[in-house]
């Protein structure tokens, strides 16, 4: 890929970007020579890496690569025998130690990390090097006295020796003071003097080395600090000497680990690099590209990256498997060349191990060129037009792209004649596709808005306009081409509405067609969206509802095998209590049994009879999580049931089918699916009421009595009988439906209810019994 093509995409822009996050020379230096890479294991490779430091990042960790300092070109001077001053040693220090804690920190890191694990593998610490250094030279590039016992001697003497010279030189500030300028002890020529004044300079006798701007004052040695300042020159000298000595010592240490200082910059600055391109991605929130060599392309949500968040508009987009082009129709300023731009530029982003910017799951391909024609480029030195600017650079691509390119056209046959241009932009588009590779194209030629209607590997794509606001809103419509919105903005800006029907008669049928066909595409597409939508909050709202009705009943089941265990424990305890009570006063009768005259057998039989009484309590299993888990249970007629769909219960009266059901709810009979059906367990036998016996036959009466569409008189001469029935049937709680209407049944009933005296309470039904519909009586 030409370097041209990542300027016109903006590439640059990106890599300085991603310079801003590198923290090491060597790791801005790899960054700046970030490029698309053109094989996929290689670009896989790269995106393995990227995403481990992003892995790092999610953990709120972060590499520390401190104080690494590019000393390649130290390491080369040291390799043919040059010197290295302190700073440079001390760099080269400062690296190894930054190494030594990337290394421990990569190496520590409790993540599934392998491939900067491999890095950290190939820096080597060099230990004995680093404390040399830094027995030798201190944070500040100074040499210190511990570097030898020469150096330390040395500098003892030069301290003693400057000690005795400002002794010396003080004493003259104090008997000579009115021959000096100003009493204090200076340096000239690395030799301390005092500021002497001109008229006294016989008198004070010894060396000038200085005068001042005005020349009155001299700066001068006097001769009995002459020999001292002599030595101390003389110690410097051995000081200088001794230092460049230590210093190639450490240089030719340095020369020895050569190579492998070398690789440690390299590695470090590789880990700093892979490191920039994670924290790049974590501020823009890119995602990691599925990689393919399918020329596949599928983004959701993807912005462009240059483009700051709060004002970019993310859109959907595909490419390469049901269609290989998409063309771009619709007026100027409406994002068309910011949505090429930004796929051109995601996809140089992804071929160089570079998240891209958009939601999780997106797919990129790997291609061997991408080939741009964007924007007015035209040469003033060549003279060429814009037409022919376009045309030269569409002439170098199709001299080059294959089935393995992503071509971007910008305004495709633009700066010529409009249906010259068309014409010849629908051609060149025919060529490309013809040749297999992807293309994005935009263009405001309404000639080709029926351009991908009459070919299978293309579709047609707008860039939504809001006539409301006469501002384009930058969502890509895929599917929908762009209309022109002249009438409609012409009108909302007050041109009269007879000039815009005269202009509307001046165009051709077929251009009113694919208008109209443009406006209704853009109503269905806004129609389905607003479902689609609508429907993806119902199944949310549907999924949540389920998690909370199956946490609530596995909660219920949960609390009720407590409870049934809890009453088990305490029937057994109190059965247990009565036996040790009964078994005691057994006892006392049994020592009793000669005088009652009871024999030995009965007292046992009684026992044993005792014993058997005492019910048998099975461990219960835990509940299933939900009403339909587990195998199903077989039903029968006359077993009871529950009704799931309306939380009924009722009675099974005959089965029609292996899966289908006849069944009683209240007053309904119903066919219901054996899914619909939840079987009923009783905890115990029940026992069955006798029936109402009138002159010596028997009757059942019913738990409930329909009085709906019966006259008021009527109805409560059948609720009195009905009352009388009920109650010989021994019923302790019944029913009466007599509807919600006017209220009169209703009335009538409760105040039957309150006059009764076998009647001990009423309440109306609950929800689910039937609500206001329905009374239930309680007798005692």
């Amino acid at each position: 890929m030409n370097e041209r093509i990542q300027y016109v995409l903006e590439f640059n822009k990106i890599i300085e970007q991603l310079k801003s996050h590198a923290q090491t020379a060597p790791g801005k230096e790899l960054c700046a020579h970030t490029a698309p890479l053109t094989e996929l294991d290689q670009v896989r490779h790269l995106h393995a890496e990227t995403d481990e430091a992003r892995h790092i990042l999610r953990l709120n960790e972060s590499i520390p690569l401190g104080g690494i300092v590019d000393v390649r070109p130290s390491l080369k001077r040291s390799q043919i025998g040059g010197m290295l001053n302190a700073s440079e040693c001390l760099d080269i220090s400062t690296t190894l130690y930054g190494g030594r804690q990337a290394k421990r920190f990569l190496a520590d890191l409790e993540a599934e990390i392998p491939l900067l694990k491999d890095f950290a593998e190939e820096i080597t610490p060099l230990r004995e090097l680093e404390r040399e250094i830094n027995n030798c030279i201190d944070d500040h590039g100074y040499m210190m006295d511990s570097a030898s016992s020469q150096l330390r001697g040395i500098r003892s003497a030069i301290r003693t020796f400057e000690s005795r010279i400002r002794e010396r030189l003080e004493s003259y500030l104090k008997s000579n003071s009115n021959q000096l300028s100003d009493a204090i002890v200076t340096i000239r020529n690395e030799r301390y003097v005092l500021p002497v004044k001109h008229e006294h300079r016989s008198a004070f006798g010894g060396i000038v080395h200085d005068q001042s701007a005005s020349g009155q004052t001299l700066f001068m040695e006097p001769r009995s600090v002459v020999d001292l300042n002599n030595q101390l020159q003389e110690k410097k000298a051995q000081e200088a000497q001794e230092i460049e000595r230590i210093l190639r010592h450490l240089s030719n240490e340095v020369a020895v680990h050569a190579s492998e200082l070398d690789q440690n910059v390299r590695t470090l600055g590789e880990i700093d690099a892979i490191s920039a391109r994670a924290k790049l991605g974590e501020v823009m929130k890119g995602a990691l590209p599925k990689l393919n060599a399918d020329g596949f392309i599928k983004m959701q949500q993807a912005r462009h990256p240059l483009i700051p968040e709060n004002e970019v508009v993310a859109n959907d987009i595909e490419l390469g498997k049901d269609y290989t082009a998409i063309v771009i129709t619709g007026p100027n300023t409406g994002g068309k060349t910011v949505t090429l731009k930004m796929l051109g530029l995601c996809t140089l982003m992804a071929q160089s191990g570079l998240q891209v910017p958009a939601l999780d799951g997106c797919e990129m391909a790997v291609f061997k060129d991408v080939f741009a024609d964007i924007g007015d480029e035209q040469s003033i030195e060549q003279n060429l037009s814009t037409f022919s600017s376009h045309m030269t650079n569409i002439v170098d691509i199709l001299e080059r792209v294959d089935h393995e390119a992503l071509v971007l056209f910008d305004e495709l046959g633009a700066g010529t004649d409009p249906q010259e241009g068309a014409a010849l932009a629908i051609s060149i588009l025919d060529d490309v596709i013809s040749r297999g590779a992807r293309i994005v194209a935009t263009t405001h030629y309404p000639e080709l808005k029926a351009y991908g209607y009459n070919r299978d590997q293309v579709i047609n794509a707008s860039v939504e306009f809001d006539v409301a606001s006469l501002r384009p809103t930058y969502r890509l419509l895929l599917g929908v081409p762009g209309r022109s919105n002249a009438f409609d903005i012409s009108k909302r800006l007050g041109l009269d509405e007879s000039i815009i029907n005269h202009a509307k008669s001046h165009i051709g049928v077929e251009s009113k067609n694919v208008e109209n066909m443009i406006t209704s595409l853009e109503k269905s597409r806004n129609q389905a969206e607003k479902a689609y939508e609508e429907a993806h909050y119902v199944l949310e709202e549907s999924e949540n509802l389920k998690k909370d009705i199956e946490k609530a009943w596995n909660e219920f089941q949960q609390k009720r095998e407590q409870l049934y265990q809890k009453a088990e424990e305490k029937a057994a305890q109190a059965l247990k209590n009565a036996k040790e009570e009964a078994e005691a006063i057994v006892e006392d009768i049994r020592q009793m049994k000669t005088e009652a005259g009871l024999k030995e057998h009965k007292w046992i039989e009684a026992q044993k009879m005792f014993e058997s009484a005492q019910p048998e309590l099975t461990e219960r299993k835990p509940a299933a999580p939900s009403p339909a888990a587990g195998k199903a249970k077989q039903i029968e007629p006359g077993d009871d049931i529950k009704l799931l769909s309306v939380n009924q219960q009722g009675v099974v009266l005959e089965k029609i089918d292996q899966e289908t059901y006849l069944v009683q709810v209240g007053i309904m009979k119903v066919k219901v699916n054996r899914s619909d059906i939840q079987p009923i367990k009783r905890s115990k036998q029940v026992e069955e009421k006798p029936m109402a016996r009138v002159k010596g036959s028997a009757y059942h009466v019913g738990i409930e009595l329909d009085l709906r569409g019966e006259r008021y008189e009527e109805a409560m001469i059948k609720l009195e009988k009905y009352i009388d029935d009920a109650l010989l049937a021994g019923h302790s709680q019944v029913s009466i439906i007599h509807g919600k209407g006017t209220g009169a049944l209703r009335n009538g009933v409760q105040e039957f209810a309150r006059n009764h005296a076998h009647i001990s309470n009423y309440r109306a039904g609950k929800m689910e019994e039937g609500g206001s519909g329905i009374t239930i009586l309680q007798f005692g």
